[in-house]
């Protein structure tokens, strides 16, 4: 049961390295969290704050907390920061990442976007297993001493991304340093942590409409397992006299299988799936989103999905410079 339960929470198993998770958070106007290069990107200074539940009919399910802040210095220096606590039964990380960005414009006018971006992430993450309360006498083990166990790291992430016109595209590697963990076990927790993350997008619109579409695709790479995933989006803004609301799906498909025998068949491969719809709201400056993700593969723990809200506010005097509807950095 153990085995299995590690093989089908592989997203949370890629998330629980020395890097923030990665889920669908970046379609609720929350791009800074997975590529450093969008600190201080769009044209107001912004606030985040995520809280994210898997399965809540199962003890001790994976969760997620994050709080991330970001904005622009002057015209080219942008600055950021995430807090977050990511907790999946005994084992729990904190983070704490400080982003340094720089934006390269080569807008002639107004009437455009032509922007390069790059950005710099480093941070200390510490991990915590707890084994208090586990019959080592019964069951012993030498890699279980029953104590509380816990060590910090560094790391780094960079990112550059690129806004022309209507299209956008970013391109981040996460975890550049090694890192081994003695939390677990040497055989069992690789020293490379590296991820590498793509998004590529394009904004579909007119001045004459209230609607705004925006298909994007996100791609991300686990060195240390060769396991990689696609996300297909389809995004929609409508503009209201009071507000904007906006929303979509997202489709995560794993490009590769995962093996596994249960108790009843033999050896099995399946795919990681998960089908994400969402909805947020912006009113004035602040915003609220709800995601959900439903398990789509045939293999799972519990059909009640996970659930996200994320808070937002932004702050500062408005930046909007360019006449594209472009909403990564305009709205």
């Amino acid at each position: 049961m153990v085995m299995l339960y590690a093989l089908l929470t592989t997203n949370h198993i890629y998330s629980q390295n020395l890097s923030l998770p990665i889920y669908s958070d970046y379609l609720t106007d929350n791009y800074y969290l997975v590529h450093p290069s969008m600190a201080g990107a769009s044209n107001f200074n912004k606030v985040r704050l995520t809280a994210r539940q898997q399965w809540f009919d199962v003890k001790d399910a994976p969760s997620l907390q994050t709080l991330s802040i970001n904005g622009r210095v002057n015209d080219k220096v942008g600055l950021g920061g995430i807090l977050y606590n990511d907790s999946n039964g005994r084992f729990t990380q904190q983070g704490a990442k400080a982003t340094f960005a720089y934006h390269l414009l080569f807008s002639r006018s107004t009437a455009d976007i032509n922007q390069l971006s790059f950005g710099l992430s480093a941070g200390v993450i510490q991990d915590r297993l707890d084994q208090t309360g586990l019959n080592t006498i019964r069951n012993p083990d030498p890699a279980i001493d029953g104590l509380q166990r816990s060590e910090t790291f560094f790391n780094a992430d960079i990112g550059i991304s690129y806004f022309f016109l209507d299209f956008f595209a970013h391109v981040t590697f996460k975890n550049l340093l090694p890192q081994q963990r003695q939390v677990f076990s040497e055989v069992f927790e690789p020293s490379n942590q590296r991820q590498y993350l793509a998004s590529v997008g394009y904004t579909i619109a007119s001045l004459e409409s209230r609607w705004i579409f925006e298909p994007s695709l996100f791609f991300q790479h686990s060195e240390a397992v060769n396991q990689s995933s696609m996300d297909f989006n389809f995004k929609s803004y409508y503009q209201l006299n009071v507000g904007q609301l906006w929303g979509g799906i997202s489709y995560r498909r794993a490009l590769d299988g995962i093996d596994f025998q249960d108790s009843v068949t033999a050896a099995q491969s399946d795919r990681l799936q998960y089908i994400s719809p969402f909805l947020g709201f912006n009113y004035n400056r602040f915003m609220v989103a709800y995601t959900y993700s439903h398990q789509a593969f045939s293999e799972v723990i519990s059909t009640s999905g996970f659930h996200q809200i994320t808070l937002g506010y932004d702050f500062g005097e408005t930046r909007k410079r360019y006449e594209c509807i472009c909403p990564a950095v305009n709205y």
